[in-house]
């Protein structure tokens, strides 16, 4: 059985940073994604753009990002092929097969070793540890053992198969947050766009009052992408699904694909702009927003976001919105942050129960529904891993392979060191 110092699985944001993180510190890393690349759901859900993850100072007018360290170098990167540009006033827009290529880079730079196309579906616990994983692939079942392990699967995946405990959804009802097929549109007349653009909703809105949209969501959500000519869309909404059952993920993707066309060619039948134009891509699969979130030594919830707390042990910082899309139906409900302000988030939030050499970083970390409508966002996934990868090589320097007993000021003094923002 190959043995590593710490094990990450999966390859979005969050678990990229984690293994590069790591892997600077010292320690030797596998990374598994189901995936082909790296990049989770900017890959595979085609996640476009970065939410905001900056605010301006109201009385000295001067920037302050809030996302940074790792996430400020993948950027720098894609910032060489001309690969990032700002989409609209707050958000910047990315190509994804760029992000797939820095990726790469980055992480083989760092020695890491790399598994796609591998499914975790065994867990080996002992006394409160894990001791081993196994993963499927073309090669069968294979098992690694590693001291750490770090699960930024989104789902949660490691955790619930060690047996730590977590929540599914909102506390009341377990419903997730809905499910989003993304897609493009290409051959898009972007001048005759920018003034459809402004009735576009209005008439959906007739059209979905008269029974000719079955889609469920309120308005149709379209972003200008990197390229001439293509529009973005965020748009789908498919409601009352398990994002951790396989027949609901099933449904979920077979009902998004169908909102897709039906989109399409309410655009291409009522506005001159798309005339033209025809599907370019759908996602290669359904964005999740919400699912499984550990409970963890700490719980992050609204009231933290509300009133903007500062932790001791912070080790990211946000701003974005407590942004819910209804479990049940129609509707997002906002809480806009006034400028200035923002919350950071706990260490101990990636630190789970149960289970002492394994950390949880991304959107599964250790939150109430409400909290996690907010931080879920990319750029905040990469610095949550980045911290969790920090701490895991911290760990295994230590020799102790407890999480739990890392030292703060050192884990902290480190990520500041390499340019992360923690207050």
């Amino acid at each position: 059985m190959q043995k590593y110092d710490v094990i990450v699985a999966g390859g979005g944001f969050a678990g990229t940073a984690a293994a590069i993180s790591a892997a600077r510190g010292g320690a030797k890393v596998l990374i598994i994604d189901k995936g082909n690349s790296f990049g989770g759901a900017a890959a595979n859900c085609l996640v476009n753009p970065y939410m905001l993850y900056w605010t301006i100072n109201p009385k000295t007018k001067q920037k302050k990002v809030l996302s940074a360290g790792l996430f400020s170098e993948i950027n720098a990167e894609l910032a060489k092929f001309g690969a990032t540009k700002p989409v609209n006033d707050t958000d910047l827009g990315f190509h994804e097969e760029y992000l797939k290529l820095v990726l790469n880079r980055m992480v083989l730079k760092e020695k890491i070793d790399i598994l796609f196309n591998s499914y975790i579906h065994g867990c080996e616990t002992e006394e409160g540890k894990i001791k081993s994983v196994t993963i499927v692939n073309k090669s069968g079942n294979t098992t690694y053992a590693a001291d750490v392990f770090i699960d930024c699967t989104g789902d949660a995946d490691i955790a619930v198969m060690s047996g730590c405990p977590y929540r599914l959804g909102r506390e009341e009802d377990n419903l997730c947050q809905p499910m989003t097929l993304c897609f493009r549109v290409v051959n898009v007349d972007m001048e005759q766009f920018k003034k459809d653009r402004q009735i576009i909703n209005t008439v959906y809105k007739e059209h979905q009052a008269a029974g000719k949209i079955k889609n469920i969501r309120e308005d149709v959500l379209p972003f200008y992408t990197l390229i001439d000519g293509v529009i973005h869309f965020n748009s789908t909404r498919v409601v009352k699904k398990n994002p951790t059952d396989g027949r609901d993920i099933t449904l979920a993707e077979l009902d998004a694909r169908e909102q897709v066309f039906e989109l399409f060619d309410f655009l291409k039948a009522n506005f001159a702009s798309f005339k033209n134009a025809a599907i370019m891509n759908t996602a290669a699969q359904i964005g999740v927003r919400e699912s499984r979130m550990i409970i963890g030594k700490y719980v992050l919830t609204q009231e933290d976001l509300l009133t903007c707390t500062h932790f001791d042990d912070t080790i990211a910082t946000c701003n974005y919105d407590i942004d819910i899309h209804n479990p049940e139906g129609s509707g997002t409900s906002h809480y806009y942050f006034k400028p200035g302000d923002y919350y950071t988030i706990p260490y101990r939030c990636l630190v789970p129960n149960e289970i002492t050499n394994l950390l949880v970083a991304g959107r599964c970390i250790s939150s109430t529904h409400e909290a996690q409508a907010s931080y879920r966002i990319m750029p905040v996934c990469c610095c949550l891993g980045e911290a969790a990868g920090t701490a895991a090589a911290l760990a295994v320097q230590s020799g102790n392979f407890d999480v739990e007993k890392v030292d703060i000021a050192t884990l902290q003094k480190t990520l500041k060191d390499n340019g992360a923002v923690i207050d």
